[in-house]
């Protein structure tokens, strides 16, 4: 099993809206049968300040692929998601993959 961790770096001002981008990508994978979670920190991690994190669990890494591909939707759908979500950010995201043991 895998874990995708997307760190969100946003300004304050934005942050609202960032968690409701997140939101909606939470209720996309939940939707295709992923087990996913949004994390909103309440400290300060070893950045500049907290940034909201998207979190979900995958069986292969093709799954990863797949869902940034056509996670919100269709490909369209997913790659306007995207681009708006990408208007709040201030720096590309900060993914980690992790692998686990169950």
């Amino acid at each position: 099993m895998y874990l995708a961790r997307f760190s969100y770096d946003v300004l304050p001002v934005n942050r609202q809206r960032a968690i409701e981008f997140i939101r909606r990508e939470v209720a996309a994978a939940r939707k295709t049968g992923l087990d996913a979670r949004m994390l909103v920190p309440l400290t300060r991690g070893s950045g500049d300040h907290a940034a909201p994190q998207f979190e979900v669990e995958l069986k292969g890494l093709d799954q990863l692929d797949e869902f940034r591909n056509r996670g919100v939707g269709s490909s369209e759908e997913t790659a306007n998601w995207m681009h708006s979500f990408s208007e709040v950010l201030t720096r590309p995201p900060c993914v980690e993959i992790l692998r686990f043991e169950a």
